[in-house]
């Protein structure tokens, strides 16, 4: 029930913010596809379900380049902190009646205009080629800059903080297409601001002399300066444009077949993820340790792989057999002898939706030994003769000991490093050549990464 409750919320969020965008025409269309791959993989057509499953990776990075400003808008309304750190506009240094008659008084002389209020959001990304003026906002200033012939009459003025921030400012166009055709460039770059932030645009149409108000999409035409002045205010208060008390019955009828669409959207979807069940699955998995002590060599573990059954939520979870599941046991605890671990759930590192149900076995055997470190020297293993008449007087071998590293049972029965085999051959009088060493058992090291070097001394017969 929480699943479905959180999910409407988030979606009816989203609708609302971008139902009058191309964004959401786009998420329709999404949708479409995503059910009819859905409808093609259930009937088992398998070429137009793997084509609909390769495009739509293609699709998702489409999306994020194209739609980057509406999913970075998106982020920003969901984020908490917004609250905190947006700004306030300040009402007490805005006389909004004396610039709302401004306006209508423009309107009147059948000059256009275009004054931008900023709220919460900020919109300085989508202003461009704008002149800074930072002066206190008023009618007169209004009327003197969208005066005919005067140097900042075209563009938008933004008044930000109670004051006129910039003027002549070159605003994002809406794409829109159902705007009315006598919309010119003015409308359509107010339009376009507030369909990507949260700001208040009103225009002035010069051809037809009306005062045209827009936020969040919605354009609405204003009458008198009285009904502007009373709409920003309401718009632009620090509190929410909402002022009058709504009770918990009406905020749910409000908007409400959309809603009603919207909870019935997700709830087909959670049945789809949630009901149709993927079934019990079991795999065998491999065992893996980490955290080994330094001063502790594992030599053996039995079982080496356990048979593990999994409980999917959902057949849109790919197959446990796909996936690459380990059983991945902490030894940070692990002495030497003989230790029996338990494999506990939290061994295993499992997608959302899938679930250990039982594992067997439930333990796994260990056998540890104390590592240690020895100095041993290094024997040389030659075979064949050397050529002519010379024999072998001894072998000088340089460096004449050697470190190795290993289990405590193993490394203290040592005697030796042996050099890999050297043929007396190839070898010419009082030759120096080098061989590797040969690792003396299994699970001990040689603490040299270099060659010994051999100085074969001869004599003749």
């Amino acid at each position: 029930m929480a699943d479905i409750i959180i999910m409407s919320v988030l979606v009816y969020q989203l609708y609302s913010w971008f139902k009058n965008t191309k964004a959401l025409q786009v998420v329709l269309g999404l949708a479409f596809l995503a059910i009819l791959y859905m409808v093609t993989r259930t009937l088992g057509l398998f070429m137009t379900s793997w084509i609909l499953q390769e495009l739509g990776t293609v699709v998702f990075v489409v999306i994020i380049v194209i739609f980057q400003v509406e999913i970075r808008q998106a982020l920003y309304r969901f984020s908490l902190l917004r609250n905190f750190f947006g700004r306030q506009g300040n009402l007490q240094q805005l006389d909004l009646m004396e610039i709302s008659a401004a306006l209508f008084s423009l309107a009147a002389e059948r000059t256009g205009a275009l004054v931008v209020f900023q709220r919460r959001e900020p919109i300085d990304e989508y202003l461009h080629h704008g002149v800074l003026l930072d002066s206190l906002a008023g009618g007169q200033l209004i009327a003197t800059i969208f005066k005919n012939g005067t140097p900042l009459h075209d563009g938008a003025v933004l008044i930000k903080d109670g004051r006129v921030a910039q003027a002549s400012c070159h605003l994002p166009l809406s794409l829109n297409s159902d705007l009315p055709r006598h919309f010119g460039t003015r409308h359509r770059a107010g339009i376009g601001l507030v369909e990507r932030s949260d700001a208040v645009a009103v225009m002035v149409s010069e051809e037809r002399g009306e005062v045209t108000l827009a936020v969040s999409g919605e354009i609405e035409k204003v009458d008198s300066p009285e009904s502007l002045s009373a709409r920003l205010t309401g718009l632009l208060s620090a509190a929410s444009p909402i002022v009058e008390k709504e009770t918990v019955k009406d905020r749910l009828l409000r908007n409400f077949w959309p809603k009603v669409v919207t909870v019935g959207i997700v709830l087909v979807c959670w049945l789809v993820i949630a009901v149709k069940q993927g079934g019990v699955v079991s795999v065998t998995v491999p065992i893996k340790f980490h955290n080994l002590p330094d001063d502790v060599v594992l030599l053996k573990s039995v079982p080496e792989d356990v048979e593990v059954q999994l409980n999917v939520f959902s057949n849109l979870i790919p197959s446990p057999r796909q996936l690459d599941i380990v059983a991945d046991i902490n030894l940070a605890k692990l002495h030497e002898g003989t230790s029996m671990l338990p494999i506990r759930t939290e061994d295993f590192k499992l997608p959302l939706g899938v679930v250990v149900t039982s594992v067997k076995p439930s333990s796994v055997r260990i056998h540890a030994d104390r590592k240690i470190r020895r100095e041993l020297r290094i024997k040389t293993r030659i075979f064949g003769r050397l050529n002519g008449n010379s024999r072998v007087r001894r072998i000088a071998v340089e460096p004449e000991m050697v470190s190795v590293e290993g289990p405590a049972s193993v490394v203290s029965r040592l005697e030796a490093v042996e050099t890999e085999p050297l043929d007396l051959a190839a070898v010419r009088k009082n030759e120096v050549v080098e061989r590797p060493l040969q690792r003396p058992a299994p699970m001990v090291n040689v603490l040299y990464d270099g060659q010994v070097k051999l100085r074969v001394i001869t004599s003749e017969r």
